[in-house]
């Protein structure tokens, strides 16, 4: 079974365009859409709206980091300092070029910081490229489960 991607992105426009360069990608895997920083939480914790999800975790979270209710950074720490979901692939996708947002990306732990691409065909093909090596290249540890609730 594939495991969707996590997509926690509030931009309108930016959101169509993931979704779109996500599916011309040819992807396999489902897409699953949080709009703030809470609602992503309650999905990856199975809480909230999400309680009743399936078990597991996504393949990886594109991240965007201004977000409202829970930011980008916070939902990231929380990521990473919870059992369970440590090793979680969490790729920020910004519009952020600040120095410090991307120093304080990696000293949270994110797997790669990508600064949304400005022009239409770059953002699409930036899209397209991170959910092709997330979802279908990288192989994450062997340590990784991908449930935070019973470690499977």
């Amino acid at each position: 079974m594939l495991k969707p991607i996590l997509l926690v992105e509030d931009n309108p426009n930016d959101l169509e365009l993931s979704l779109a360069a996500l599916a011309k990608s040819g992807l396999a895997n489902d897409v699953v859409v949080t709009r703030d920083g809470a609602e992503a939480r309650d999905y990856l914790y199975a809480t909230g709206a999400f309680a009743d999800r399936a078990p597991g975790l996504p393949a990886v979270v594109l991240l965007d980091l201004k977000l409202p209710k829970v930011d980008g950074l916070e939902l990231l720490s929380m990521i990473r300092n919870t059992p369970g979901t440590e090793r979680l692939p969490v790729v920020i996708l910004t519009s952020s070029r600040e120095e410090a947002d991307v120093a304080a990306g990696y000293q949270l732990g994110s797997n790669a910081y990508v600064v949304k691409p400005v022009e239409f065909s770059a953002f699409f093909k930036a899209i397209q490229d991170l959910g092709i090596f997330w979802a279908v290249l990288n192989e994450p540890p062997p340590t990784f489960r991908g449930n935070p609730t019973n470690g499977q």
